[in-house]
């Protein structure tokens, strides 16, 4: 688990994102609380249950954003899952439990990297020794192989063929769904977890170059190195202290009024939700999970639906309400120049690719925030995605015509922007359509 501070991660989060303090603060305190919690002992550490949130707010506002930087910053198994994906136990279709084995999969890749990064050293080293074996035998004198080891460690024979056999790798067959079984403790099984060993792929011989051999016998001699239950134990107990599962989505499961009948992927799913959240024990096929300590973020847009209308139970599991503030022209500007990867940089470096120097004047990026914002009003509003439409729209000339006009230098101002896409906005008809 990473060691940030609230204002570091704040601080971290507003490298990409505009706005949202209030947002940004309750899942930098949750962050935080995780690491606090590992300092407590005995069974103080196993009262302190997480405070999972709930994101409320307009679509395109940094709600997902927030979660998928939040993913990279952690350090921790996180996963991010849409709420309508997932129907009720019983029917046919993906039960909430398969988001815990899913987060356990995630966790089991983490630690994995981190553990080759250990034994990468040794790896290397075998690697090597499997590569010298396919170039002078096992049976070549310690003379000789010493001779080749420098010529291969100064890349010398790096465009030199040899036969090697490398392990196949995943499953030989497809992965095939089950449907949920009522009393199984897996729903989702691949025929190699099945019948173990015998479908895996078995290693084979081919021909490759020296340089193309290096990375699948690192990895092949990696994953010898590692311990693979003890990962899994490591994995395991990583999900149960650190795991951090955003759910999105979550006003489109709300049961609407007057709507009657079964509603299997809705009212269903959040009642299946329920002891998820609270804490239980989910049976994976690596074991079984306990998921009191496991935080979980919310979101959702809520235009039609109201956090209201979500099970009075449920609602009590998420007891940090965190609102999202509408973007406006301000905001818009701020997204579109002071972000660390903003639109305009990346235009510039793919226009770049072609040699074309593309330079944004501060009455462009005025004038398209402003389009964007009216667009919005007018027609419908999906927040900060606007923005995208809207530079395609402006630079779709530039952009297709960039190679033929390499060294060239191309100027957008507010002018431009007014010509390419001015009559569009005003005109609400073709904008419906087009912006």
């Amino acid at each position: 688990m990473a060691d940030f501070s609230p204002r570091e991660i704040v601080s971290e989060l507003d490298r990409f994102i505009v706005g949202q303090k209030d947002a940004k603060r309750a899942v930098a305190i949750a962050l935080r609380n995780r690491w606090r919690r590992q300092q407590l002992e005995g069974a103080m550490r196993e009262e302190v249950l997480p405070k999972n949130i709930l994101m409320i707010g307009p679509t395109g506002c940094g709600k997902t954003e927030i979660a998928r930087r939040l993913a990279k910053l952690a350090n921790a198994p996180f996963l991010k899952v849409e709420a309508t994906k997932f129907t009720e136990v019983g029917y046919v279709g993906r039960d909430v439990e398969q988001i815990v084995r899913d987060l356990v999969e995630v966790a089991i890749v983490l630690v994995k990297e981190k553990r080759r990064k250990d034994v990468e050293a040794k790896a290397q080293l075998a690697a090597e020794e499997r590569v010298l074996d396919a170039l002078v035998g096992p049976a070549a004198s310690p003379q000789t192989r010493d001779s080749f080891r420098k010529k291969l460690r100064a890349g010398e024979l790096d465009d030199k063929e040899i036969e090697i056999e490398i392990a196949q790798s995943g499953p030989a067959v497809p992965m095939f769904e089950l449907p949920n079984i009522q009393g199984a403790s897996v729903s989702a099984f691949s025929l190699g977890d099945i019948f173990g060993k015998a479908f895996q792929g078995k290693a084979k011989r081919r021909k490759t170059l020296v340089r193309d051999a290096h990375g699948p016998l690192i990895a092949e001699e990696s994953e010898k190195l590692i311990d693979q239950e003890e990962s899994v134990r490591e994995a395991i107990a990583e999900v149960e202290n650190n795991g951090i599962v955003f759910i999105d989505e979550m006003d489109k499961i709300c049961a609407r009024e007057g709507r009657g009948g079964a509603d299997v992927s809705r009212e269903g799913v959040q009642r299946d939700l329920l002891p998820l959240i609270e804490g239980t024990t989910v049976a994976t096929k690596h074991g079984p999970v306990k998921t009191d300590h496991v935080l979980f973020i919310a979101s959702g847009a809520f235009h039609v639906a109201k956090p209201s209308d979500l099970l009075p139970e449920l609602q009590g599991r998420l007891p940090i309400r965190v609102e999202l503030a509408s973007l406006d022209e301000e905001d818009f500007r701020r997204i579109l120049t002071e972000t660390e990867a903003c639109l305009t940089k990346q235009y510039v470096a793919l226009m770049g690719t072609e040699g074309v120097e593309l330079e944004f004047a501060p009455s462009a990026v005025d004038a398209i925030a402003r389009v964007a914002v009216q667009v919005n009003t007018s027609v419908e509003n999906i927040g900060a995605r606007r923005l995208q439409t809207v530079m395609e729209r402006v630079l779709d000339e530039v952009s297709f015509a960039a190679s033929d006009r390499s060294g060239e230098k191309v100027s957008i101002d507010g002018d431009y922007v007014e010509k390419h896409i001015g009559d569009l906005a005003k005109n609400r008809d073709l904008s419906r359509f087009i912006l």
